[in-house]
């Protein structure tokens, strides 16, 4: 396979699937369902939708904020500013192409803050590692705070528990043998394979090496509370998930989590997988939906909008530089 059909289709697959599934969830829905869907998400409170999106932006400068945390151990600076406008860019450019906002960053960092291009994608890589255990962490959470409604709902789908706990175990036991047959190898592979690691684990321990770690740190869990944030206030707008919990929400939220990142911008899936979630709690179909569609519709307009706005105001902000 040639490597421009290859990078064709890691673009075309994720946005075809995403497009097959928004099919998929109109046709799994009667006439009736679905103008009770469109009735909510029209009727959805400006105010609390407002509320999500504000969060959203202050999750997206924190981050930007943060950035700034990494770079500094290597002598830059830049501008907090440029680095609001880079990250929404990045953002926006993942909606199209699956994993470009990450490159299309650290390209943009080269451009206008002089910071040369492995550097910056490093840094962008170290916190793609944090996101990862931080998203981990919030599995943890939720797991200990839901443990009997999800192991319930995997008995009543018929899903062997001890089987499932069997798979896992032997997973890990496999993966330790392969790390130590990789760290014995010779092999090229085996060579880029540990460098590799080694590149991730050292981008986690540069955080607790840097000047400035209590302020990432603080950084990293306002960023992860505001995406969870703006997730739980979105239950104000439909009127059958007021009543939820943080802890039920959270369910809702990591199957969220993990649509976001088969799809582009969860285009499809991002709603079908919150209704699933919330479903379990009892809530309608009609309501789950409703709620889905209404969080990545805000989420995924606000990247829009502002990251069209960064795309037009960071050249004009950096022209004479």
């Amino acid at each position: 396979m040639g490597k421009s059909l290859k990078k064709f289709l890691k673009i075309f697959v994720p946005i075809a699937f995403g497009l097959f599934l928004v099919w998929y969830s109109y046709n799994s829905t009667t006439p009736e369902e679905r103008k009770q869907i469109i009735h909510y998400i029209s009727n959805a409170s400006p105010f609390w939708v407002s509320v999500s999106v504000v969060i959203g932006i202050l999750s997206h400068i924190s981050r930007a904020i943060r950035w700034n945390y990494l770079l500094e151990p290597m002598g830059y600076r830049p501008r907090i500013i440029n680095n609001i406008f880079i990250v929404l860019i990045s953002y926006f450019a993942n909606l199209g192409i699956p994993r470009s906002g990450e490159i299309l960053r650290a390209t943009a960092l080269t451009t206008y803050e002089n910071v040369p291009f492995e550097k910056g994608f490093g840094t962008i890589v170290t916190e793609r590692v944090i996101d990862l255990l931080m998203l981990l962490l919030v599995i943890l959470i939720t797991l200990m705070l839901q443990t009997d409604i999800i192991l319930g709902f995997l008995e009543e789908k018929g899903i062997n528990l001890l089987g499932a706990f069997g798979i896992l175990f032997i997973g890990i036991i496999g993966l330790f043998i392969a790390t130590a047959l990789i760290r014995k190898s010779k092999s090229p592979l085996a060579n880029k394979l540990k460098a590799f690691l080694n590149g991730l684990l050292d981008g986690v321990m540069s955080v607790f090496k840097m000047k400035k770690k209590w302020a990432f740190l603080f950084h990293t869990f306002f960023i992860w509370a505001a995406y969870i944030g703006m997730f739980w206030v979105i239950k104000y707008t439909v009127a059958e998930t007021t009543t939820l919990s943080l802890s039920e929400l959270l369910v809702a939220f990591v199957a969220g989590a993990f649509a976001m990142s088969t799809t582009n911008g969860g285009i499809g899936l991002y709603p079908i997988a919150v209704s699933a979630a919330l479903g379990i709690f009892g809530i309608s179909s009609v309501s789950g939906d409703a709620f889905g569609w209404i969080m990545w519709i805000a989420q995924t307009l606000m990247v829009v909008a502002f990251g069209t706005i960064s795309f037009i105001v960071l050249p004009l902000l950096n022209r004479n530089r």
